[in-house]
């Protein structure tokens, strides 16, 4: 801890803090701050931490109170230290704390001041340097203490032995290990995160009980392996921001809390997750990542890798303006008509008692929120390359693609384009005095100003004559063209199930339509996209009634509500079935999807609505071919894969004249249950 020279000297620390409130602390501990030029505003400061504190009590058991922030006030991370012979209630269940640790983190602050903050955190755990600290005779040995220079025990080594015990497999043991996997969160990410973790990882190992801990803290975070999560037979969630990429502990026993309460009741923790496991109690959810997802959710460096992430954070954000405005613009024009995108204001002319009113009403709001998709897009495009300082100039860039008419291929440009601005700007060094202020001011100013300079004056304008060229051309689409389209999006759609390639159509059908008036080209490969999109699930349903003897119990089971699910097109209903069985899954559903994509497409299906599945049949245009189309692909899915699954089984069982007895175990996977749990 040796790096805490630059955070902590004898001048931040008061052995005798004579304060009886938090307030009172806070503010003697901060002068000391301002008085070693750590803090350029001390009320500004204060009123940061008593913003921080109001969110949740910063005191813990053992009589430790940690009031902490990140604000602009403060030009370096800084660490004071106080010792109190009263006691100052924080907030703890125990009572009052006599060691208070004021934490101070530049709104700006690097990884490294932070990892070392968290590292401190850890520390405040360990019962013998807390002791020390109390025993310490002045302040020079205090700071000396907490930066490291004197360690007490084996602390360091052992510190080193409990690294390498989260990085290599135990050993084996005549006794099966009970695994589990955790995350700690807190809203500043400072202390509390990596407390908890220590907590927990203490407790687990006092049990026997081997755990990991994916801090998502202020200095970023490692994810846990797939492996590991895979492997893990419970997980605890402590946590009081939202965990990140939640999904991946889909079919686990889930304990969920906050991230206090890992701090204060490991044991009880550990225990619920034990008794859950043995109990079954497991975590579903209507959606999980799709097999494509899986495959590709470890880090990788490369570009193709991280640009499809980029790309896929900005898509999943605008999906529900998508959903929201796209079907009130549907039953809009249900109740009134297309005539109604051109009714007045409803803020000039609204009668509460005629439906044409009513119908302008919801066109209106669904025109508000359509108007939002691309922005949206290029938004979250940014902040999936750049954070939250991706944002402003994301956001900045897509109003302007709009502005201009480059509609969704501006949005595409402008998103990668603000967050490739903003991460050159964040790599260039800058005095310590000016890194508050980088990521509030500095940064959203310059990047929205260069993003916006090369969108209205460098770029733009060829984007929107792509853009325009674009729909010309799908307007122009008739008869082999429209065919060999529908072929392609219906591949596209059917091939990872709610995953990348999924979305890539679904983005481009729906930006097709993202407009005031939608060319019909592109409300036909709108309705091509959502009708093969319906069709895989559709296929396994329809294949477990036929031939239920070629699906495991579970699979059949699975069945019967991807009927629901592909009814209401939701693509993911099928992935239980292709988790099980993708060589011969998959393929099946991409031809089905093809056969239908391309007859909507030959029939000149149109749809104003982004989604809805089946329940949105009366805004289709020539609804009786369109179910047609799905019907034709939804039972050449359904043969198909009846087809190779049989032709699977016949050889294994060796047994022609009782094949039936020897198809279920040959298509249950190893370990189907965590398969099934996606769609319950």
């Amino acid at each position: 801890m040796s790096e805490f020279t630059t955070l902590i000297t004898a001048e931040l620390v008061d052995l005798d803090l004579a304060a009886d409130t938090k307030e009172a602390a806070a503010r003697s501990l901060a002068e000391r701050m301002v008085e070693a030029g750590r803090v350029t505003d001390l009320d500004g400061f204060l009123t940061d931490v008593a913003a921080r504190e109001a969110q949740m009590p910063t005191g813990l058991d053992g009589g430790i109170g940690i009031p902490h922030c990140r604000s602009a006030h403060v030009t370096a991370p800084t660490l004071a230290f106080g010792r109190s012979a009263q006691g100052i209630d924080f907030g703890a269940a125990d009572g009052p704390a006599d060691l208070v640790f004021l934490i101070a983190a530049p709104a700006g602050a690097d990884d490294d001041h932070l990892s070392i903050l968290s590292t401190l955190a850890r520390h405040l755990m360990d019962t013998e340097f807390t002791a020390a600290l109390r025993a310490a005779e002045d302040a020079a040995d205090a700071a000396a203490l907490i930066r490291g220079d004197e360690q007490h025990g084996d602390e360091q080594h052992g510190d080193e032995q409990h690294g390498d015990e989260q990085q290599t497999e135990p050993e084996p043991a005549a006794a099966p290990v009970f695994r589990i996997v955790a995350v700690t969160s807190c809203p500043t990410g400072i202390a509390h995160t990596y407390m908890a973790a220590e907590s927990l990882q203490q407790a687990a190992a006092a049990r026997g009980i081997e755990l990991m801990v994916e801090t998502q803290g202020s200095a970023g975070y490692d994810k846990l392996p797939r492996a590991t999560i895979a492997a893990a037979d419970a997980v605890i969630l402590a946590h009081d921001v939202e965990v990140r990429d939640k999904e991946r502990f889909a079919g686990k026993p889930i304990v969920d809390v906050g991230v206090k309460a890992a701090i204060n009741r490991p044991d009880e923790l550990i225990d619920e997750a034990r008794g859950k496991a043995e109990r079954g109690e497991i975590a579903r959810h209507a959606a999980g990542p799709s097999p494509m997802d899986r495959a590709t959710d470890e880090p990788t460096d490369h570009f193709g890798t991280k640009l499809r992430k980029w790309l896929m954070t900005g898509v999943s954000y605008m999906v529900p303006f998508v959903a929201a405005g796209g079907l009130l613009i549907a039953i809009a024009f249900a109740l009134g008509g297309y005539q109604v995108k051109s009714a007045p204001s409803v803020m000039q002319h609204f009668v509460w008692i005629q439906s044409g009113s009513w119908a302008a009403l919801l066109f209106q709001i669904g025109a508000i929120a359509f108007g939002f998709l691309v922005p949206v897009l290029a938004g979250y495009i940014a902040y999936g390359m750049a954070d939250r300082p991706g944002l402003v100039p994301g956001f900045v860039g897509g109003a302007i693609a709009l502005t201009i008419n480059a509609g969704f291929l501006g949005g595409l440009v402008a998103g990668l384009l603000a967050g490739a601005v903003v991460r050159a700007i964040q790599r260039i060094t800058v005095p310590p005095a000016l890194r508050g202020i980088m990521p509030v001011v500095v940064i959203p100013l310059i990047s929205s100003a260069v993003v916006g300079f090369l969108m209205f004056v460098v770029i733009g304008k060829p984007i929107a004559s792509a853009q325009k060229g674009m729909t010309d051309w799908l307007s122009g689409l008739t008869g082999t063209n429209a065919v060999i389209l529908g072929i392609i999006l219906g591949l596209m759609m059917c091939f990872d199930l709610g995953g990348p390639v999924n979305k890539v159509a679904y983005a481009f059908a729906t930006g097709g339509i993202a407009v005031a008036d939608p060319a019909q080209g592109s409300l036909k490969v709108m309705a091509a996209v959502m009708a093969a999109g319906m069709v895989p699930p559709l296929g396994m349903a329809l294949a477990t009634v036929v031939r239920g003897k070629l699906f495991t119990e579970a699979e059949r089971e699975n069945g019967k509500a991807a009927w629901v699910l592909g009814a209401s097109f939701i693509s993911e209903g099928a992935i239980p079935f292709a988790a099980a069985d993708p060589l011969r899954v998959i393929p099946s559903a991409m031809v089905g999807g093809a056969v239908t994509g391309a007859l909507s497409m030959a029939f000149g299906c149109t749809l104003r609505a982004p989604h809805g599945g089946i329940f949105v049949l009366p805004l289709i245009g020539d609804p009786l071919l369109y179910v047609i189309a799905i019907a034709a692909g939804t039972a050449v899915t359904s043969a198909l894969v009846m087809v190779l699954k049989s032709m699977r089984r016949v050889p294994q069982s060796k047994q022609p004249e009782q094949p039936e007895q020897s198809e279920s175990p040959a298509t249950a996977p190893a370990e189907p249950e965590p398969k099934v749990t996606v769609t319950a």
